[in-house]
Order: structure tokens, then sequence, then C-alpha cells
């Protein structure tokens, strides 16, 4: 190799004799690529020749271009003898190996180089060209000279990034003047900016006898795949290096761990766990930041228990935890939920005397105030403090949200105000949860305080934040708070949210401020809410306070602003009429509800019949019967026609009632029947239809509406329980029941051990003075009117008692005329047989 130093500037080293040619300046044949030359232009100008070796064009400034063209000199001939440089004589063929005539090919003459005007330049012997691929070094005359790495690295990268890929760069490869080498390869690498021309040049090395495997060449071109995004290449040359290292175990660690780690960052799950797992199958060691990497993007993923699993398994592998691999996994647990595990990490990481960062404790605080467990979060917040680091305003915004939300008011201020002194300024949120929470906690005075200083520091506080206030004053009965904040609110052009506008009617019906409620209302419709619930509610707030007349002017309200309301909020109201004696007011509202196509109950029937029971005047009698008739129920008819002859029924009364009772549907108006059957015998008692009434009974315990009623124990004891009947029921019950007994005691002659009448201790009373009126043998106790059989079977033979029990309740006379007979026997009239009164009962049939 001519070393251009020793040569330039003096001379064109590289210009050579032919010893069998005499030739003008020979061109350097493509046998020999290590050196070029530029023609001269018309055989004249300038010498360029450029060097792929050294890189730079061999050119002396100090000797300008011509315009005649220079000259060779023989200085072995006899006579001095010029040429002119012809292209196209025949070309050198110089090699290591000896010549056909057992002779070195080694060019012995010495050369001269000449000048313009034939002067010697140099004298010396020529470059001679080596063997590709076999030689690693150029002969300078008689020295070897040996090829520079940075001179064979940069032929390599010119052939490579003019050749890119293929079989063409192949052959450029192996015909290189020299032997590369691995180190050759790896610094042209570094080079050669083409990925798969890179790739090329590693897959040409790779087939060469002296390729060996080399970490930082897998290295140099991972980096390069994950520069250029080309992880599919990445993974196929992973696999290339695995296969190869199973043959001769050589398993490159640094790249094998680079790999993963950028599959990681490219977030290629599958891909980078599965390299991981052939990296552990093959028994190579993971390095910390491969674990690090790979716990990233598992927690990324959403994925912490793997996270967590590549953790214990870097723990199995003795790997040394380092504080990044704290950092990280630290932060990702405690926001995964698993708190026990980085509380335990935590602890773990201060037992190495690692420092724990910022990161941490902001997490583990966070993390414990979300979860509840305040104290812990609280211990974390100072023991951080301790370190000497510095809260920061997310953190202060935690944990204020973390008191705030668990109740604990006090500590949410004081932290508040640490927050202010430590030179943070609340934003938006933190102002609105803590107005809210102590809004929905009554501290009503602070959080209009705070709500002010929201105001102050320029915050248009949201519609649910006035809401939260608005209504949790209103809750508290606070009219003029609310209603200025009311105020307040439409005034800064905010729209209150229908939960706002009902919790304001509220209060505003609940202080009975129906003016005001109104005009809000009538706001909320302009607002295009629909207003006929809300107005409903303040309707039923009245109704419920029993306001009735507040109501019945709210409903006229309504009436005119053309707002509905619903027919139980009218029967509500009705009712409430009917409870103040309002009659008049009452029938209106009941006509709006039958016309409304809604059907009156037999409860409500029943209902207004029991006023008409309890009415002690005539004219609210009146007043009643026509609201009855204004119910257009059967029930009404049917009552009407149970006041009526058999010629206007054209039927019996039994027969009557039986019908009657056949329509009623059990299953869903059982309870119905039995209120409306214990009300009409009230009735018919007070009016004196006993018999009628003992047939309206008679078929209600047909119909099994008070089966447990009448019990009969063999011939121990036979009772009846009224305890769950009205007055009237009850003393109906009570004869009819009785005359039951009498005909079983007298027909079949079975007199039972006792006989007990289970009152209760409110119908007690009047059922002993009724009996008491006709000597019965009943002795009263607490709640029972019990008798031995054979005292009743003597009672039953008495002529006032089968009076008393076939007709109906005697009268006082009656009683009187009783008493009289008692005390002078000799007056009274022949004892009644004492047979059974069959005869009796068939000459009185019930047809009234």
């Amino acid at each position: 190799m001519i070393v251009r130093r020793k040569f330039c500037p003096r001379s064109f080293q590289n210009l050579t004799k032919n010893p069998n040619f005499c030739s003008s300046i020979p061109r350097f044949n493509s046998q020999n690529p290590i050196f070029s030359t530029n023609e001269p232009n018309n055989y004249g100008g300038r010498f360029s020749f450029f060097s792929s070796i050294t890189g730079s064009y061999l050119i002396s400034p100090k000797f300008p271009a011509l315009e005649k063209p220079n000259f060779v000199r023989n200085c072995n001939s006899s006579k001095s003898s010029y040429f002119v440089k012809n292209p196209y004589l025949d070309r050198r063929n110089y090699c290591s190996v000896n010549g056909g005539n057992g002779k070195s090919n080694e060019w012995t003459e010495e050369i001269e180089y000449l000048d313009e005007t034939g002067s010697v330049i140099y004298t010396g012997k020529g470059v001679r060209s080596v063997e590709p691929g076999r030689d690693d070094h150029i002969m300078v005359g008689g020295l070897k000279k040996p090829i520079l790495n940075a001179s064979a690295v940069a032929k390599i990268v010119e052939v490579v990034n003019r050749w890119k890929w293929g079989p063409e760069l192949e052959t450029q490869l192996d015909k290189l003047q020299f032997m590369p080498n691995m180190i050759h390869i790896t610094q042209a690498l570094k080079v050669i900016k083409d990925c798969d021309a890179a790739l090329s040049l590693f897959r040409w090395s790779k087939r060469q006898s002296w390729y060996s495997p080399n970490d930082e060449c897998f290295a140099i071109l991972f980096d390069g795949l994950n520069e250029s995004k080309n992880f599919d290449e990445i993974q196929s040359l992973f696999d290339e290096m695995v296969r190869d290292s199973s043959s001769n175990e050589n398993l490159s660690f640094s790249a094998c761990n680079r790999v993963i780690q950028y599959l990681a960052k490219a977030e290629k799950l599958e891909v980078s766990f599965c390299c991981f797992k052939k990296i552990k199958d093959s028994g190579y060691k993971v390095d910390t930041q491969t674990y690090n990497s790979l716990i990233t993007l598992f927690m990324n993923k959403g994925l912490p228990y793997k996270a967590f699993e590549i953790y214990e398994g870097m723990e199995a592998a003795n790997c040394s935890l380092d504080s990044s691999t704290y950092e990280l996994l630290i932060p990702s647990l405690a926001k995964s939920g698993r708190l026990d595990a980085a509380v335990k990490l935590f602890l773990e990481m201060k037992l190495k005397n690692f420092r724990p960062g910022f990161n941490i404790f902001a997490s583990l605080v966070d993390s414990m105030g979300k979860a509840g467990r305040l104290d812990t979060s609280m211990k974390l917040y100072k023991e951080m403090q301790g370190y000497g680091l510095r809260p920061s305003v997310m953190m202060y915004v935690s944990l204020i949200e973390s008191y705030a939300k668990a109740g604990k008011l006090d500590t949410s201020l004081r932290l508040w105000d640490e927050m202010k002194q430590a030179g943070f300024r609340p934003n938006f949120g933190l102002y609105t949860l803590v107005v809210e929470s102590h809004a929905k906690s009554g501290k009503l005075d602070t959080a209009l305080s705070v709500f002010t200083e929201m105001e102050k520091a320029g915050f248009l506080p949201t519609p649910s934040t006035y809401s939260c206030l608005l209504e949790m004053h209103a809750a508290s009965g606070q009219v003029d708070a609310a209603m200025k904040l009311y105020n307040s609110m439409t005034n800064a052009g905010l729209r209150p949210g229908l939960s706002t506008y009902t919790s304001l009617l509220t209060l505003l019906a609940n202080k009975k401020l129906l003016d005001v409620a109104a005009k809000v209302l009538l706001e909320m419709k302009t607002m295009g809410y629909s207003v006929d619930v809300s107005a409903s509610d303040v309707l039923m707030v009245y109704i419920k306070d029993g306001s009735v007349d507040l109501a019945l002017r709210w409903l006229r309200f309504m009436g005119s602003s053309g707002i509905r309301t619903n027919n139980f909020i009218i029967r509500q109201l009705f009712e409430s009429c009917m409870k103040n004696g309002m009659y008049e007011q009452a029938k209106p509202l009941l006509e709006t509800y039958v016309n409304s196509a809604a059907k009156v109950d037999l409860i409500l029937y029943t209902s207004i019949l029991a006023h008409l029971v309890r009415c002690q005047e005539e004219q609210n009698e009146r007043h009643l019967m026509s609201i009855l008739g204004a119910t257009k129920h059967r029930a009404h008819a049917f009552m009407c026609g149970l006041f009526t002859g058999p010629e206007q029924r054209k039927q019996p009364v039994l027969s009557f009632v039986r019908e009657f009772f056949q329509g009623i549907d059990y299953e869903l108006e059982e309870g119905a029947a039995k209120f409306y059957v214990n009300v009409l015998l009230n009735y018919l008692v007070l009016m004196g239809q006993i018999n009628r009434a003992r047939c309206v009974w008679k078929v209600a315990y047909e119909n099994k509406l008070f089966p447990k009623a009448i019990v009969f124990d063999q011939q121990i004891a036979w009772s009846l329980d009224v305890r769950n009947l009205s007055v009237g029921a009850a003393l109906i019950a009570v004869v009819h029941t009785l005359h039951r007994f009498r005909k079983r005691m007298l027909y079949y002659g079975v007199v039972p051990r006792r006989i007990k009448l289970v009152t209760g201790p409110t119908l007690k009373i009047v059922v002993a003075q009724m009996l008491s009126s006709v000597d019965s043998p009943f002795e009263v106790s607490k709640v029972v009117l019990r008798a031995p059989g054979d005292a009743i079977m003597e009672w039953f033979k008495k002529p006032i008692v089968q009076q008393f029990l076939l007709n109906e309740i005697p009268s006082k006379s009656d009683v009187l005329m009783h008493k009289l007979n008692i005390l002078f026997p000799s007056s009274a009239p022949e004892i009644r047989s004492l047979l059974p009164p069959k005869p009796l009962l068939a000459g009185k049939t019930m047809r009234y």
C-alpha cells in the first residue's frame, strides 16, 4: 500500500510502466480496483486519481493540470522514448502467486515518474495487486503494506451503500482486495444506515469461514431495526440468533435483553413475552432493565397480576432489584388496587436503604385515600414530608377529596388551609367538592363561606354547586337563603335542574308561600320543563299537611295555568275534603275523578258510606247521599234496592243480597268486601233494618268473608270471634250465631260444655249490654264472654230469647214487658210451646 504522506504532493505514485510494452501512462485494470485514475480529457488537462482505500483523491496541488499530456520514460532503454497513454492497450495482471515460468511476478524494474519537461520526479518499484480474499496486504515495491481497518471499513461501506442487497452485492463483496473480519463488519454496520443493506452484509458475513458470533454486531442490528420500527425483522433476527445459539451455545446476552426491551417499549405484548420465555427456557439471564420493561408493558396493558408474576420471577432468578424497579412497580400496584403488595414492596425498599421517590409516595397516598384507608394515607403523607419532599397540588387535592368524601370535613379543611399556605391555588373542581361536601353534611355556613371565596377567586359555580347549596338550604327550611341562591343562579344565566326546582317548590309549599311557589313554577315552565309532576307534588304537600283550602287554591291555579294533575291526587284531595267535612267542595272533585274515566272502587264507596254513618246533620246527609250517587258504583244501586220493597226488587232480600255478593271478585276485593260489610251492617243497624242486616251477614259468612268467626269444637266449646267486626256487624253476628247455636242445641240435642263470645276489649261492653237486656248467663271477662252450655240451654227456652233471636234486637218496651212478666208471672201470657221453632220460621218469611 502506498502511503500518501510519503509521496504526496511531490509525485503521482500510482503511475507505472509496463516492462513488456512501451506505452503512455497505463490505465489500471479492473483486477486492481483499489486504485483508479480519471483519464485526461483529450489527452490533456489534469490527472485525478481516487483511492478507495484512503478514500481521497491523490492529486498533488503543486502540479496543476497541463495542456499537454505527461510522459513516462523507461530508464533502461538505450534511448529515451516517450509514449502517449493509450487506454486500449493490454492490461497487466499481477497476483501473489508465481508465474508460469516458475518465476515470481514481482515487479523488480525501476519506474521513473517524469514531469512535463522530462525531469525525473521519483524512481522506485511499482505497486502490485494481490489476490482477492486471500491477501490481507498490498505490495509497494518489495514491501508488504497492511490494509488499515479504517480503509477496509470504508471500502465495505462503499460497496454496500452502492449495491444495497442481492446477488450483485455478494459478488462485489467476494471481490474485495482484502480478507474482512468481524471487526470490519461490526464497524461497517455502525456506519450503514440502511437496515436492509446492513442485514444483507450481516447475512453474507455469516456464510464466510471467518465469521464468529458477535454480541456487538447483533446489538447494532437490533438498534437499527428498532429505529426503523421494523419489529417483524427484529423478531426474525432474534429467532435466527436463538437457533444459531442452540448449535454453538453462544447466545448474545445484551442483544437478547435489548430485543425484549425494544418489543416491550413498542407494546408488542405477546411477542416480547414470547422472546422472554425463550431466553428463560434457554437458561440465560435476564437483566433488570428487561424485567422493568416487561413490568411496565403489563402494567400499561392493564395486567397488574401478570406484572407482579414477572416480579416474582425476577426475585426467584436472584435478579438484583434496583430503585427503578421499585419506582415502577409500587405505583403500578397501588393504582391497580393491590395496596398490601404495594406496601410490602415499599417496606422492602426502605429496608434495602433505597430512598423512595415522590412518585411512590404520591401513588400510595392517593390510592390509600381512595380506598378509605385514611390513617395510612396520612401517615405516608407525613413520612414523605419527613424525607424533605414537598406535597404537590395533586396530592393535596387527592387527600382533601378522600377526607371530604369520608365525611371527615375538619381534616379536609385543615389540609385545605395547608394547601393555600403552601402557595397552591385551589382549582375549580376542589372548590366544588369542598362546597358540596359541607353543604350535604349540613355545614351550610362553611359551605357558603367557601362558595363566596370561590366566586371571589373568579370561578363561576356550576349548576350542580348551586343546586346542592340550594337544595340543602331548602331541606333545612331556610327560605331566604334558598331564594337568594335561586335568584343568583338565574341572574348568572344558569338553568336550574329539575331537582333544584322540586326542592325549592317543596320548601315554598311547606312554608305555605303559595304565590311565590306559583311564580317559581311558571318560571320553571318557561325554562321548558314539564311542570305537571312538580305542581302535583306541591298539591300533595298541601294535602298531606291538611291545608285543604290551600290545596283547593293551588288546584284552581293549576287549572287556570293549563297544568293537569293525576287522578290519584284528585282522589287524595277528595278524601281530605271528606275528612274535613267539606262535602260541597268534595262533590266536584269526585265528578272530575269519575269523568276522567277513573273507576270508583268499593273501598272509596265504602269510605263515603262510613261518612254517612257518622253524619248527624240532615244537610250533610243530603250532600253525602248526592256524593254516593255521583260515584255510579254498583254498591250504591244495591243499597238503594235493599231499602225498597219486594215489589220493586221483584225478588226476596236474601236472593238480592246473594246476587250482589256473587258479582264481587274476592281474589282482588276480599279486603274491600269485608270493609263494605262492616260499614253496611253499621248503617243497617242504625237504620233499624235488622233482618236485612242478618241477610247481609249470612251471605257474607256463606262467601267465607269471615271464615274463622264461628268455631264448633264438637261438644267441648263453641265460639264466635267478633274482634275484627264493626259494632253493628258484631251485634248482628252475635244474634245470628246464637240463633244457629239454639237451633243446633234444640234440634239435635247437642249441648257443648261452654260457649264463648270473643269480643276483645272494644266490643266487650256493647255485646254485654245487649245480652244483659235479656238476662243472658254470659259472664264478662277481659276480652271474652263465656257461659256453660246447660245454662245457655235453659236461657234459649225463654220466650223473650226466642223472640230476640228470631226477630230482632229487643226494644226498650220489650225488655220492660219481659221484666214485668218475671215479676208478675200470673199476668204473663201462655208460655209458647218448646217445640222446635220450625213452624215459626216458616210462617215468618223475611220478605222485606
